[in-house]
């Protein structure tokens, strides 16, 4: 049985580890609010580069927020971890100026795969999106560490 607290220090150091390296997320003003094995959450702003023509947020910032929640949650066990599917319904807009928050659960997890659930609230707790991640483990790891696969 894995020890809760190096389970929690894995994922912290595989998500600050992915941070420094992800400058979409960066670059868009995600911040991480919450990682631990299997779930993280994360936020951004709607900027106004961020409207479409309708002055709501582009559906693609909404989806790439939900997937870098994904892909933060289903690397937490320091095996590198890449989408094989996603899928997003979107329930309300985004508004401009709002704060966006996406947050990941591990559904399932067997072998190689796993299924995860994002679902995309504004700040006022509205359900904006719901979104399913199906992953796919690779190869390789974020960090060395001893016991674990290569």
């Amino acid at each position: 049985m894995t020890d809760v607290r190096t389970a929690q220090a894995r994922a912290e150091k595989c998500a600050r580890l992915m941070m420094e390296k992800d400058a979409a997320s960066r670059g868009l003003g995600m911040q991480l609010d919450h990682i631990a094995p299997g779930a993280a959450t994360l936020s951004m702003q709607v900027t106004p580069e961020m409207l479409n023509g309708h002055g709501i947020c582009h559906g693609g910032y909404i989806f790439t927020l939900a997937d870098s929640a994904f892909a933060f949650a289903c690397n937490t066990y320091n095996l590198l971890t890449v989408a094989q599917q996603n899928q997003i319904t979107y329930l309300a807009p985004g508004a401009a100026g709002t704060r966006l928050t996406a947050t990941a659960v591990e559904v399932a997890r067997a072998g190689r795969s796993g299924t995860y659930d994002v679902t995309v609230r504004d700040d006022s707790g509205a359900v904006i999106a719901l979104f399913r991640g199906l992953s796919r483990t690779i190869k390789g790891q974020h960090f060395p560490e001893d016991g674990a696969p290569a």
